[in-house]
């Protein structure tokens, strides 16, 4: 995404799509925030982790508990995330459609992707 397009989300991220998913948040011991994840309607709506956390495993345990406490079974990611699109096959995700917009309208094409239960976090 661009940065405009950041700035853009920013202010409804936290002014309206708080408030519309069932949202879980990792911290440290410190109560930092290291990430968090919202789910509405089976839907991983929003999945963000501080750049100092990559790699760590939270991503993997908010996309976890997402599954198996709020009945998470599909996702849709920016085709050009291949970050994100690596990250969601290597926990069992399949591709599964593809829509040229995003949500917002804008042309970033999304993929949609669904939980593969038999394959469930290879």
């Amino acid at each position: 995404m661009q940065e405009e397009d950041i700035l853009i989300l920013k202010p409804l991220i936290l002014e309206q799509y708080f408030d519309s998913v069932d949202l879980i948040c990792a911290k440290n011991e410190d109560g930092r925030i290291l990430g968090f994840c919202g789910v509405l309607n089976g839907n991983i709506e929003m999945l963000f982790i501080s750049p100092e956390s990559r790699g760590s495993g939270v991503g993997t345990f908010l996309t976890r508990y997402a599954i198996d406490n709020l009945g998470a079974t599909k996702v849709d990611v920016n085709e050009q995330n291949l970050q994100a699109l690596g990250f969601y096959k290597h926990l069992g995700f399949t591709v599964v459609g593809k829509s040229p917009l995003d949500g917002q309208g804008r042309p970033y094409p999304l993929l949609h992707m669904e939980f593969d239960k038999i394959n469930k976090f290879r």
